[in-house]
């Protein structure tokens, strides 16, 4: 399978997809002005503590404070707060850690009031972005991510991912590691680095020790909300993560960010710089490569599916909802649960796909067509989980239920991507509602009888939306025709495609539109008058 990354750069951001085999299976949009991304370690202040919830509120300079559990404070918070306030006095070189004497670990029963303050600045990091309402989910359990180990401060354990299953390579690593860490680090030993030498694994660990130890040198200075240590951009934490031999192209359109990527891939990836290329095409980007039609068949309410079945996907404020539909399938086929089987083996790609690809968080819970056999279930079951294990977002999948329902809950780290495929209905402005249609009718028969006999206008023209018009001229003794023997006056009804069903507009009999606001203020004066 091959991979591509292709990285458009606009006024308003960076959007970053990734094909595999042509086709697109992530989509990133990475705006100029985001501050707050899950891996920034920030020096934060506790605005509130919230005994109820257990948690507190840490101003970090976001518009809405940051959310902190008790259970995220981590074991050794109090050792970190005291490295903190070393690393904020030491004048000279950043404290090691191994200088700082541990403080005892926290109760993890205990109460956050008994460890956090209000006013108290601690070093925090971000685990999930500002999602809709919420500000940011920190913890104080830092970690710096490499592109082969993950580096965990103040403690010792060395552990191995669990999609290392060789027994020999798992102890390989864990040995070679344990044998070149710095003491009160631990660090974990991610997927990536089976089969790597010591060399590259040693590289990897010095960086991010010299990424710590320069992020560190900055409290000495630091002010609150200050960013201490930041998450590398989106298209370079794509590539720490996913870059690999199977990648045959990584585009870039932006000369200082091909530079930046350059300079990246070079440190950790040198026989790899080959494939980064610069477009400098007429086209666009996303044209050139065939992207923007699939963002743009992706990402609607209803993605069609191989084989004539369909999905719709429904969101809410508490869970994601995908319902497979069978389309013309159901048409062409007389075995029906081979139907159900076929549409759904195909539906469960999609589904993983389509998860992967917006980014859904959360719970979600997918309604497939029902099938009979237990085993045809089991199927359609294995081959979602097999999908979803190319997904670098951690998810608990359950089995089909009796009922055609399978739940999903994914890591939800950041807001879920969206692309607009449609445009905002003018008469209803996106609600999918419009106000009753005998409120218009009353209106326009207010107008006009306010018209013909408090201003005394001769003749009208009624400009209407055509199944408006069709209401008043419908039959031998239409509504106008009634107008006429009620007023003696004719009111000319006119059909206009370009107003919204609940919109009409009235002319005088030169042609000039009548503006009824002030034709009824002027009403509502005199009215207001003879009240006085």
């Amino acid at each position: 399978m091959s991979n591509e990354l292709i990285i458009n750069s606009t006024q308003d951001g960076d959007r970053i997809a990734l094909l595999q085999d042509k086709r697109l299976v992530e989509y990133h949009f990475e705006s100029k002005d985001t501050d707050y991304i899950v891996g920034d370690i920030f020096l934060g202040t506790v605005k509130k503590v919230m005994p109820g919830l257990n948690a507190a509120f840490i101003d970090i300079g976001y518009q809405k404070d940051a959310f902190l559990h008790y259970h995220d404070l981590g074991a050794n918070i109090k050792t970190l707060n005291k490295y903190v306030k070393a690393a904020q006095t030491q004048k000279n070189a950043t404290p090691k850690l191994n200088q700082i004497k541990s403080e005892p670990e926290i109760d993890k029963l205990g109460k956050i009031a008994d460890v956090l303050k209000k006013g108290q600045q601690l070093l925090v990091q971000i685990v999930k972005e500002p999602i809709s309402t919420k500000g940011p989910r920190l913890s104080c359990e830092l970690s710096l991510a490499g592109r082969y180990l993950v580096l965990v401060p103040f403690s010792n354990t060395v552990s191995v991912s669990k999609k290392i299953v060789s027994k020999e390579e798992r102890t390989r690593l864990k040995r070679l590691i344990t044998s070149i860490k710095p003491e009160n680090f631990g660090v974990i030993i991610r997927t990536v680095a089976e089969g790597r030498d010591v060399a590259e694994l040693d590289r990897d660990l010095r960086n991010m020790l010299a990424n710590w130890e320069e992020g560190f040198k900055t409290l000495r200075i630091a002010k609150p909300n200050d960013k201490i240590i930041g998450e590398l951009n989106r298209s370079s934490s794509i590539l720490r993560d996913l870059l690999n031999e199977s990648f045959d192209n990584i585009v870039v359109d932006d000369t200082h960010l091909y530079d930046d990527i350059k300079a990246y891939v070079q440190s950790i990836a040198p026989e790899r710089i080959k494939i980064l290329k610069h477009y400098t095409g007429k086209t666009k980007t996303f044209e050139h490569f065939h992207i923007e039609k699939q963002l743009k068949a992706a990402f609607g309410k209803t993605v069609t599916i191989p084989g004539g079945g369909y999905l719709v996907i429904e969101h809410t404020e508490a869970l994601h909802v995908v319902d497979v539909n069978s389309g013309n399938k159901s048409n062409t086929e007389t075995d029906q649960e081979a139907t159900a089987l076929h549409v759904n083996m195909m539906a469960a790609k999609e589904v993983a796909r389509q998860l992967r690809l917006r980014d859904i968080g959360g719970i979600i819970v997918v309604d497939f067509i029902d099938m009979k056999s237990p085993e045809n279930r089991q199927k359609v079951y294995e081959v979602v989980k097999e999908e979803m294990k190319r997904d670098r977002s951690k998810s608990t999948i359950l089995p089909i239920s009796k009922f055609g329902l399978m739940q999903i809950t994914r890591q939800r780290v950041r807001p879920e991507q969206n692309i607009v495929t449609g445009e905002v209905c003018p008469t209803c402005g996106g609600t999918g509602k419009i106000t009753a249609s005998i409120l218009v009718t009353d209106e326009i028969e207010a107008a006009v009888d306010d018209l013909l006999t408090s201003h005394n206008h001769k003749s009208l023209q009624v400009y209407l939306h055509p199944f408006v018009h069709a209401y008043y001229t419908k039959g031998l003794l239409s509504k106008q025709v009634k107008w006429f023997f009620k007023y003696f006056k004719w009111v000319s009804l006119i059909k206009d495609t370009s107003l919204g069903i609940m919109d009409f507009k009235v002319m005088d009999s030169r042609g000039e539109e009548i503006e009824l606001r002030t034709a009824f203020s002027d009403v509502n004066g005199v009215q207001d008058k003879e009240e006085e």
